[in-house]
C-alpha cells in the first residue's frame, strides 16, 4: 500500500465516521500505521500534521475557500482568458490540435508515454513534441484500460513507451516548490471543440488553493446559462491535475464528484490547499490557528 491509498483510506474512514469526530490513534489504525508513522506520512506526503490537512477539508472551510476564490478567479479573469503565456501556477501554455489533426486522430504524430508514481497514486502521462497530451490515474482498471483510453484519444498515433522520460515529467509536474520563481513551466497540448478550449482555459485561470464553481466558469467564458454544458466540458478535460477540474465544486461547497474518484478530488484540493506554493499555502497558519 502506497502513501496515496493510505491517505485514501483515511478520508473514507472520516466519511463513515464524520459524527464521532475519530482521534489520532484511530484514523491512524484506519492507516495501517502507528500514530508516530501516521504522523510521519503526512509529514512526508502534504508537509503539515494529519490535523492540519483534514481540518482544511472540513465543509465549512471549503466554504469559505469558496468565497474568497471567487476574487481569486476574477483577478485572475482580467489578465485575459485568451492567448499563451503564463496561466496558472505551474505555468501551463496550452495549445489545441487544428481540425486537420483532430481528425486524423493524430497520424504521423509521436507519443511518448509511460507510467510514473504520482501523490495520488499510479497515473499515465503522454507527451508530444509539443506538450502534454494525456494524464489520467491508473486506479483498479489496470494499465491497459489507462493505455486504452490514451490510444481512443489518438488512435492513429505512434506510441512509444518511456517510463524513465514519464518519471522525470512526473516529477515536474507533482513538485511542491517554495519559490514561486522556481516553479516549472509545462506545455499542453490538446484536442477539443472551440467550446471545451474555452472551459479548459478558464479552469487554467483557477489557482493552486482556491476553488469555483461550475456556474461561476460557465460565466466567466460568457455563458452563464450553460453550466450543464461547462460540466460536461470539465469532465473531458484530457490531462488530470495540469488543467484543474478538481478545482470546481457544487454551489454547496460540497467537493461533489470526479472522474478520477471523489475521495482523490478531495485529496488533491487538501494537498493544494496547503501546497508552499499555492493560494492557499497562504492559509496554512490560518487552519493551524483555528484548529488549535
Amino acid at each position: 500500500m502506497n502513501d496515496y491509498e493510505r491517505v485514501a483510506n483515511v478520508i473514507r474512514f472520516l466519511d463513515r465516521h464524520h459524527t464521532e469526530q475519530p482521534d489520532l490513534h484511530q484514523l491512524a489504525s484506519a492507516a495501517g500505521l502507528s500514530p508516530f508513522h501516521f504522523h510521519r506520512l503526512f509529514s512526508a506526503w502534504a508537509g503539515v500534521t494529519p490535523k492540519d490537512f483534514l481540518q482544511c477539508l472540513t465543509l465549512e472551510h471549503v466554504k469559505h475557500l469558496l468565497r474568497n476564490g471567487d476574487n481569486v478567479f476574477d483577478a485572475a479573469l482580467n489578465a485575459g482568458l485568451s492567448g499563451p503565456g503564463r496561466l496558472h501556477d505551474l505555468c501551463v501554455t496550452l495549445e489545441a490540435a487544428s481540425p486537420g489533426e483532430m481528425k486524423n486522430g493524430g497520424a504521423g504524430m509521436q507519443i511518448e508515454y509511460g507510467f510514473a508514481e504520482t501523490p495520488f497514486g499510479q497515473a499515465l502521462i503522454a507527451e508530444t513534441k509539443r506538450g502534454i497530451c494525456h494524464l489520467s490515474f491508473v486506479d483498479g482498471h489496470g494499465r491497459n484500460s489507462a493505455r486504452n483510453l490514451l490510444t481512443s484519444q489518438w488512435p492513429n498515433a505512434k506510441l512509444n513507451r518511456n517510463d524513465a522520460r514519464i518519471a522525470e515529467l512526473s516529477a515536474k509536474i507533482f513538485t511542491q516548490v517554495r519559490n514561486r520563481a522556481s516553479r516549472p513551466t509545462l506545455r499542453a497540448f490538446v484536442r477539443g471543440t472551440p467550446f471545451q478550449l474555452r472551459v479548459w482555459r478558464a479552469l487554467l485561470r483557477v489557482p493552486s488553493g482556491s476553488l469555483t464553481t461550475y456556474g461561476r466558469l460557465a460565466q466567466a467564458i460568457g455563458q452563464s446559462q450553460a453550466a450543464r454544458a461547462v460540466g460536461s466540458a470539465v469532465g473531458a478535460n484530457p490531462i488530470a491535475f495540469i488543467i484543474p477540474c478538481h478545482r470546481v465544486i457544487r454551489e454547496t461547497g460540497a467537493l461533489g464528484n470526479y472522474h478520477w474518484d471523489p475521495i482523490r478530488k478531495r485529496a488533491i484540493v487538501g494537498w493544494e490547499l496547503l501546497s508552499p506554493n499555492s493560494i492557499g499555502g497562504e492559509e496554512t497558519d490560518r487552519i493551524r490557528a483555528t484548529a488549535a
